[in-house]
């Protein structure tokens, strides 16, 4: 399984994830559509944002890979144009990171 993450990643989602056995790509920088072809986005199994400031690649992701699950781990609201697309939004405050990586 394969996961790419855009954002700081305070929490440890990414570690989490490759504790499940996800092989983790991280994007430097803002997640537009070049970065996510460059990270694997076409063959990702999940696309994790840990900053909402990254919200906008979330159209972009889904229209790359139709079958991606897209996660927002992330304390901030995510802006309403995005809420459809988004197959899971937690709060790091409610579920650990460990929990969300299971469940995924």
């Amino acid at each position: 399984m394969n996961a790419i993450i855009a954002g700081e990643d305070a929490e440890g989602l990414g570690e989490a994830l490759e504790a499940e056995g996800f092989d983790v790509k991280r994007i430097e920088g803002f997640a537009d559509r070049e970065a996510l072809e460059s990270a694997g986005i076409e063959s990702a199994d999940v696309f994790a944002i840990t900053d909402t400031v990254h919200a906008t690649g979330i159209p972009v992701a889904r229209e790359l890979n139709e079958d991606l699950r897209i996660v927002v781990y992330a304390a901030d609201s995510l802006p309403e144009f995005a809420r459809p697309l988004a197959d899971l939004i937690v709060d790091p405050d409610l579920l650990s990171p460990d929990a969300v990586a299971q469940e995924l």
